[in-house]
Formats: C-alpha cells, sequence, structure tokens
C-alpha cells in the first residue's frame, strides 16, 4: 500500500482543522516536462520547504516536487509544538554520545526554535504562542520530571523551564490526571500547516519552482542526479530527500532506518475564553509523560486540539474521534458532552532511538528525516543544515549525520510486527 493516497484522495487535504481554516494556496502545477535546476527537493514539508527557501537567499535555482499539496503529510498535521531539546533527553544523549557531544545537539535544538519563530514572525496567520507545559502522569515520574529541569539549568544554562507541583499543575491544566510537572516558556505552539503554506509563500516570492501532484518514482544518484516523475524528470546537482514517514521505498537505506507510524488528533467545537482559560491557563500547550503521548492545545478560536493514540499499519482506524475522545476524557472529564467537529490522522517517521536520521547518500545527494514526533522546529532546523551543507558550510549536517541510527531488526520487512509488540508493552507500563 502507498501510505501518500491509502488514508488521503489524491490531491487533498486531509478533513482536519488545519485544512478547514488555513488560507490555502492556488494548486501548483504537475511537472509535465523535463527541467533542470540546481537543487531539486523531494517532498514539501518542513525539511523541504525551508531547504528551499534557505538556498533560494543564497541564488540557487530550486524545484521541490510534492506527490500531494504543500504541508500535506506530518507537517500540516501535527500538534504544533515547538520546543527545543531532542525527542532523546539530554542525560540519554550524554550517555550514548558524551557531554560535548549533547552539548552540541542542544544548541543545535534551541538554535531550531529561534529559527521558526524568525521565520513566522512576519506571517500574518500565524506566530508561536509561549509556553508548554509538561505534564507527568503518574505520581512517581515527578522527581524525574524536576531533576531534569534542575540538569538543564544546572548543566546547560537553560533558565527558560520551571518546575510545577501538584497544585501549581492542576492550576494550570484542570485535569485530575496529573500529579506534577514542569512550564517551559522558551517552548511553544505554532498552527503548523498556517506556518508551513507560509514558508512556500516564501519560497515562491524567491523564485523557487514548486510542482504538485508530482510523485518521484525514481533517484538516480549520479553526478549530475536525475530525479524521474510518471510526467518528467529533473537533472539537478543536488537532490534533498524530505519525505520522513511518506518515503516508502525510494531509498532502501532510509526506510531501514525511518518507520512510519500513525498519530491522531480532535478538535472539539469552539469555547469560550472563560471555558478556555478553566482548562489551560494562559493558552499554553500541554504534553504529558506517556509514552504514547498525549498532546493539546487551544486554536485561534478556542477549539481544544487533542492528540492522542497511534497505530503502526497503513489504514488510519475508522473511527478516529473515538480512539481520541477516549484519552480526552482521560484528562479532561469534564468535556463528556463536548462536540467533536474535526478527527484526523497523518504519518510521521520515528527512528529506533528517536533522533533525526541525517545521511549524504551520495555526494549529491542527502536526506533528513525521522524526527520521531519532534519535528516542528527540527524539520525546519534539518532543512536549513541541508541548504548549508550544499553551500558549503557542512559542519552541523555532518555532526547530525554522526549520531548513529540502528536499522530496525528485520528492515522494512519485521519492523513493524516487532515495534507493535514493543508498544504493546509501552502502553502496558502507561497503564501502571
Amino acid at each position: 500500500m502507498d501510505l501518500l493516497s491509502v488514508n488521503d484522495k489524491q490531491g487533498k487535504y486531509p478533513q482536519s482543522y488545519y485544512a478547514a481554516h488555513a488560507k490555502q494556496l492556488s494548486e501548483f502545477p504537475r511537472l509535465n516536462n523535463d527541467i533542470q535546476v540546481d537543487i531539486c527537493v523531494v517532498g514539501a514539508g518542513f525539511t523541504g520547504l525551508s531547504t528551499a527557501l534557505h538556498l533560494a537567499k543564497s541564488g540557487y535555482s530550486v524545484a521541490i516536487l510534492e506527490a500531494q499539496r504543500i504541508g500535506f503529510g506530518a507537517s500540516g498535521r501535527n500538534g504544533g509544538q515547538v520546543s527545543g531539546g531532542q525527542r532523546m533527553n539530554q542525560g540519554g544523549l550524554e550517555t550514548m554520545l558524551g557531554d560535548d557531544h549533547a552539548r552540541v545537539l542542544w544548541d543545535i535544538s534551541q538554535q531550531s526554535v529561534d529559527l521558526v519563530r524568525e521565520l513566522s514572525a512576519d506571517m500574518d496567520d500565524c506566530g508561536v504562542v509561549n509556553g508548554i507545559i509538561h505534564t507527568a502522569h503518574r505520581e512517581r515520574y515527578v522527581a524525574e520530571e524536576h531533576a531534569y529541569t534542575d540538569h538543564l539549568r544546572d548543566k546547560y544554562g537553560y533558565d527558560k523551564i520551571r518546575n510545577l507541583n501538584r497544585d501549581e499543575t492542576h492550576d494550570l491544566v484542570n485535569s485530575p490526571a496529573y500529579h506534577g510537572g514542569t512550564l517551559d516558556m522558551g517552548a511553544g505552539h505554532i498552527d503548523p500547516l498556517r506556518y508551513a503554506i507560509g514558508l512556500a509563500r516564501k519560497c515562491v516570492d524567491l523564485g523557487v519552482a514548486i510542482y504538485e501532484n508530482s510523485k518521484v518514482q525514481d533517484v538516480v544518484q549520479t553526478d549530475p542526479a536525475v530525479v524521474k516523475t510518471d510526467g518528467g524528470m529533473v537533472t539537478a546537482k543536488f537532490v534533498v530527500l524530505a519525505c520522513n514517514g511518506y518515503l516508502g521505498g525510494l531509498e532502501k537505506h532510509v526506510a531501514a532506518r525511518v518507520m512510519p507510524i500513525n498519530n491522531f488528533i480532535i478538535a472539539t467545537e469552539p469555547m469560550s475564553a472563560d471555558t478556555q482559560e478553566t482548562l489551560i491557563k494562559n493558552n499554553h500547550a500541554v504534553a504529558d509523560s506517556k509514552f504514547v503521548v498525549n498532546y493539546f492545545r487551544f486554536s485561534d478560536d478556542r477549539r481544544l486540539l487533542f492528540g492522542g493514540s497511534e497505530s503502526y499499519g497503513y489504514k488510519f482506524p475508522r473511527d478516529i474521534t473515538a480512539a481520541v475522545r477516549k484519552p480526552m476524557l482521560q484528562v479532561f472529564p469534564q468535556l463528556a458532552d463536548t462536540r467533536i467537529d474535526y478527527a484526523w490522522g497523518g504519518t510521521l517517521g520515528i527512528t529506533m532511538n528517536r533522533m533525526p536520521h541525517f545521511v549524504r547518500l551520495a555526494g549529491n545527494v542527502l536526506s533528513a528525516s525521522g524526527y520521531s514526533g519532534h519535528g516542528v522546529a527540527m524539520a525546519t532546523m534539518g532543512g536549513k543544515m541541508a541548504a548549508d551543507a550544499i553551500r558549503g558550510q557542512a559542519e552541523q549536517f555532518d555532526f547530525m549525520a554522526s549520531v548513529p541510527t540502528p536499522r530496525f531488526p528485520g528492515g522494512m520487512l519485521l519492523r513493524s510486527p516487532m515495534l507493535v509488540l514493543a508498544m504493546l508493552w509501552y502502553s502496558m507500563r502507561d497503564r501502571l
């Protein structure tokens, strides 16, 4: 099955809250001829758009090939949380890579948040709203959360995060599900599809050629490289693969290390300003300590956008609303009578160690993906790092590429059933 079409219609955004409320761009043409450019980018999500934007600023000719629409994949469907750090925390990175490498990864992650703020600052329909609350769903996790805050302050000089006790957490998030947590004012949230479309507008203004409904069939890793679609082909000095969970079998090395999984979000009916404030104060976003994370925030029109539940096959569940409504009511039982207006799913790319996978597949073919649910900021930064590498400033890209990304056991054939077994174990752990 093709993840680009198994759950979605060709050339159509999902029936999400984001797609219904974004100022969409007119559809870009399909590639129907052969062209030649400096750089061909495959995928028009955050990574691909950021790559194209930064290269176009330097005067390169760039073409983006997108199999569906701008921001069609995880970039236009996610929870919109913009946070520093990596998906693996700094303690784990220090153990795996050593203090010096962990420090560089921390610095890169902070640059990624700054980059999203910078790029979205002049977008008239979106921007970063400050504040992410991280909540502990078990009392035994509170000390661990607080110790990590102290670690970030003492070792990394990060003073934008503070600890919350049970009462402070309940004051900010009116839920019986949580026992304490942290508030990170250096992080925030954004409307992801509006942000992706805003990046596309910047690309167009700089002369980037965007082709939608142009699925790539093959990338011939020659010099120059040749990127083939059903309608035409692109000859380019460099190619950047920015496909994440929708890569399919296009590149086997990456596919063995980046696995697609599905995640789901619902949007409630609009609420009053008072109701919003009684649920989550100060318009912060929230993510909890479960392995299958619950994450939620409010939209501009005061709908609760609640994400939770995962699946590991190709097809989305028939009733996404029911699947996500269950964890929403565990967090906010007071919303039992609240109407759900939108429900949608999306596919993201994860790795074994939850670290992004950066790789030079050939001297002139680069790939960046596998953000593991932590991609709004890091995918934007990934595009900039790929652009920098093409411009001859490869230090950060090569550093990211030096972080080991293990293959999934059994490769593409067995990775999904083995992950299902692992996720069943973690799901049981979340309930204990």
